[in-house]
This record gives structure tokens, sequence and C-alpha cells, in this order.
């Protein structure tokens, strides 16, 4: 895989953000191999395709991408919001590549995807509507919100300049895909709370009583649940059942990733 983009094809575009976008869909198109599969290249759909920027001619897994010139921050600015959610409803939404590169070297710095399974109402923002002045009065677009996504929903292909392993960036894809299983959005939203909660604990084995110190955030997240802790000890189930987790009695458990 080469990092460099081929700064020779966007030489004949005048504005900045047409040519990162021929440079970056191109780096894509001929780099980029598919985390889900391993297929190694990516297949570009036309140009304003609605429902997304490549797909793998394999396993026929859809990716949008979003490419920015910084390290990528809490929020990405995305489209129309009600067309976010109508997505989510539907099921149909694709993963995200989101991009980074150096603008002087014309080179990627890193590169993660967020499978589309970690897609909840929850982390869309929506926006406020565009003034009445503008071209598309009205318009209320969306953000979506990296900080609430687990870190088990964030895999690097490539971090600081550095390419990670394939076959370690296929494992952590597979490692998630049972929450494909949860059709229904609240409680993929339970397991994707818990998880995160997980990722706070920041220690290789953690306890109920860990957990538990979570229950007043997961309150506020649900205030109409009233049995936080029962089902705090339902969701450690299904991520244990799911091989997320292991449980390993009188109430401790470790992530599966970290058993060796």
């Amino acid at each position: 895989m080469e990092l460099a983009f081929q700064g020779e094809l966007a030489a004949a575009y005048a504005g900045a953000t047409q040519k990162i976008r021929i440079l970056s869909e191109h780096w894509v198109g001929t780099q980029l191999y598919c985390p889900n599969c391993g297929f190694e290249s990516m297949t570009r759909y036309k140009n304003n395709s609605p429902v997304a920027d490549f797909f793998c001619s394999r396993c026929r897994e859809d990716y949008e991408l979003k490419g920015h010139k910084r390290a990528f921050g809490a929020k990405v600015v995305n489209g129309a919001y009600r067309t976010m959610m109508e997505r989510l409803r539907a099921s149909d939404n694709p993963n995200l590549l989101l991009l980074g590169y150096d603008n002087q070297k014309l080179e990627v710095q890193n590169l993660l995807v967020i499978p589309k399974q970690f897609f909840i109402p929850e982390i869309i923002e929506e926006r406020k509507p565009l003034s009445p002045s503008a071209r598309r009065a009205g318009w209320i677009g969306c953000n979506i919100r990296l900080d609430g996504i687990p870190s088990a929903g964030r895999i690097f292909l490539i971090r600081n300049g550095v390419i990670e392993p394939a076959r370690d960036v296929m494992s952590q894809w597979r490692k998630t895909l049972f929450l494909r299983d949860q059709r229904d959005l609240r409680s993929k939203g339970w397991l994707l709370a818990v998880m995160r909660c997980i990722d706070k604990i920041r220690k290789d084995i953690f306890s109920l009583s860990d957990m538990y110190a979570f229950e007043s955030e997961l309150i506020n997240l649900y205030p109409e649940n009233q049995n936080i802790r029962p089902k705090i000890r339902q969701q450690l189930q299904v991520l244990r059942d799911r091989g997320y987790i292991v449980f390993l009695g009188k109430g401790a458990y470790q992530l599966a990733a970290r058993t060796g």
C-alpha cells in the first residue's frame, strides 16, 4: 500500500476541495482493500450515488469516504439529517471511511473505518437549518458524533503514517459483526452504551462493581428504565454470549481481545 497521492491527477483542477476529492478517491480505488473480506481493491460508485462512494465487488459492503487535512475531532459533518435517520431505520447505511491526509506532502496519515453496525440515532446530531438567505434555505444537515462510538468501532488501517496489518484489521472487524443481528436500534443502543462504559474502565479485567459505577450515567441516557443494574447484567451476558467478553467468575470479566 502506497500512502502518497498521485498529485498529477488533479493538476487540471483549480479548487482545493475538488483536487483532494479526486486524489483521495483515486487513492482508495487503487490502494485500499476491503476491511470486511480482504479483497484487494474497492470499486467506486458513479458520482452523486445516493448509496455510498465505494463498494467491494466480492462481499458487496458499501463504504462512504470522508477526508480531512487535520485529525478528525469529536464530530464529523455529514449529509441530510432526515436521509441519515431513514438509512438507520432501513439498516442500509454504509460503513464510514475517515481519511486524514497531509496537505503539504499529499499523503495519507490516518485512515480508520467505522463499521455500519455502530451507527444508531443517539450518535447522529441534528444541525441548525440553513438560513433563509442560503441557496438551500431550511435544509437540515447532521453531524456524526465519534465520541459516542466505542473503541471497538474505530478500526485503524493507517495510524500516524504506519500501516496496520490487514489480518489485525479484519480480526477487529469480525469481533463486532454480531451487532448486525441487533435489528432493534434501542437494544443495540444499550449494548453500545455498555461497551463505552467498559472502555472507560481502562482495565484488562473489570468487575460488576466497576460497571455499576456508571449507573447514573446510564440513567441519564435511559431515564425511563428503573432497573439499570439488571439491565447492565443483561447486556454483559449478551456480550459474553457473543464472545466480546469472557466471564471469569465471581463477578469478574475480561475483554476477549485481551485474553490472548
